[in-house]
Protein backbone atom coordinates (compact mmCIF):
# COMPACT_ATOMS: atom_id res chain seq x y z
CA UNK A 1 0.00 0.00 0.00
CA UNK A 2 1.24 3.06 -0.94
CA UNK A 3 0.33 5.45 1.76
CA UNK A 4 2.37 2.70 4.78
CA UNK A 5 4.75 3.26 2.41
CA UNK A 6 4.49 7.35 2.64
CA UNK A 7 3.90 7.01 6.19
CA UNK A 8 6.98 4.89 7.19
CA UNK A 9 8.99 7.24 5.04
CA UNK A 10 8.31 10.24 6.88
CA UNK A 11 7.60 9.11 9.87
CA UNK A 12 4.24 9.74 10.34
CA UNK A 13 1.75 7.23 11.25
CA UNK A 14 -1.41 9.33 10.90
CA UNK A 15 -0.79 9.45 6.85
CA UNK A 16 -2.44 5.92 6.83
CA UNK A 17 -5.56 7.79 7.94
CA UNK A 18 -5.98 10.07 5.14
CA UNK A 19 -8.25 8.58 2.53
CA UNK A 20 -9.03 9.12 -1.42
CA UNK A 21 -12.15 10.93 -0.67
CA UNK A 22 -10.18 13.01 2.29
CA UNK A 23 -7.90 13.86 -0.39
CA UNK A 24 -10.63 14.71 -3.08
CA UNK A 25 -12.59 16.72 -0.55
CA UNK A 26 -9.15 18.79 0.20
CA UNK A 27 -8.87 19.11 -3.48
CA UNK A 28 -12.03 20.43 -4.61
CA UNK A 29 -12.73 22.90 -0.97
CA UNK A 30 -9.12 24.15 -2.53
CA UNK A 31 -10.09 24.81 -5.55
CA UNK A 32 -13.39 26.32 -4.79
CA UNK A 33 -11.53 28.43 -2.93
CA UNK A 34 -8.93 29.46 -5.01
CA UNK A 35 -11.04 30.23 -8.10
CA UNK A 36 -14.70 30.80 -6.38
CA UNK A 37 -16.29 29.04 -9.57
CA UNK A 38 -18.62 26.33 -8.19
CA UNK A 39 -19.30 25.24 -11.45
CA UNK A 40 -15.91 24.64 -12.44
CA UNK A 41 -15.42 22.73 -9.04
CA UNK A 42 -18.16 20.84 -10.48
CA UNK A 43 -16.97 19.73 -13.98
CA UNK A 44 -13.58 18.73 -12.38
CA UNK A 45 -15.18 16.23 -9.94
CA UNK A 46 -17.50 15.33 -12.49
CA UNK A 47 -20.65 16.15 -10.77
CA UNK A 48 -24.16 15.44 -12.35
CA UNK A 49 -25.64 17.92 -10.18
CA UNK A 50 -24.54 20.81 -8.78
CA UNK A 51 -26.13 19.96 -4.97
CA UNK A 52 -23.44 17.27 -4.51
CA UNK A 53 -20.64 19.64 -5.52
CA UNK A 54 -21.73 22.10 -2.94
CA UNK A 55 -20.99 19.76 -0.19
CA UNK A 56 -17.28 21.41 -0.57
CA UNK A 57 -18.25 25.03 -0.20
CA UNK A 58 -19.18 24.85 3.96
CA UNK A 59 -15.72 24.46 4.43
CA UNK A 60 -14.33 28.06 2.76
CA UNK A 61 -14.80 31.18 5.12
CA UNK A 62 -13.95 34.35 2.88
CA UNK A 63 -14.84 36.96 5.74
CA UNK A 64 -11.20 36.21 7.11
CA UNK A 65 -9.33 36.46 3.46
CA UNK A 66 -5.52 37.76 5.13
CA UNK A 67 -2.71 38.00 3.55
CA UNK A 68 1.28 38.19 4.60
CA UNK A 69 2.86 40.52 1.94
CA UNK A 70 6.71 40.36 0.81
CA UNK A 71 8.47 41.48 -1.16
CA UNK A 72 11.53 40.19 -3.21
CA UNK A 73 14.71 42.51 -4.29
CA UNK A 74 16.69 39.69 -6.12
CA UNK A 75 16.09 36.09 -7.80
CA UNK A 76 17.40 34.73 -4.27
CA UNK A 77 14.87 36.03 -1.61
CA UNK A 78 12.32 35.27 -4.78
CA UNK A 79 13.10 32.05 -4.98
CA UNK A 80 12.76 31.31 -0.80
CA UNK A 81 9.60 33.31 -0.66
CA UNK A 82 8.11 30.55 -3.47
CA UNK A 83 9.74 27.66 -1.50
CA UNK A 84 7.71 29.55 1.93
CA UNK A 85 4.64 29.27 -0.15
CA UNK A 86 4.29 32.95 -0.98
CA UNK A 87 2.49 33.35 -4.74
CA UNK A 88 3.70 35.82 -7.02
CA UNK A 89 1.40 39.35 -7.01
CA UNK A 90 3.56 41.98 -9.55
CA UNK A 91 6.71 44.41 -10.12
CA UNK A 92 6.32 47.40 -8.14
CA UNK A 93 9.23 49.87 -7.97
CA UNK A 94 11.70 47.24 -9.17
CA UNK A 95 10.64 44.76 -6.49
CA UNK A 96 8.46 41.95 -6.85
CA UNK A 97 5.82 41.73 -4.59
CA UNK A 98 4.52 38.21 -3.07
CA UNK A 99 1.28 36.96 -1.23
CA UNK A 100 0.51 34.01 1.44
CA UNK A 101 -2.63 33.43 3.44
CA UNK A 102 -2.79 33.82 6.81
Amino acid sequence: MRRKVIANKLQNPRICLISFKSLRHFKATMEYHRTKDILYVKELLGHVSITSTLVYTHLVNFESDEWTCKVANNLEEAVKLVEAGFEYVTDMDSVKVFRKRK
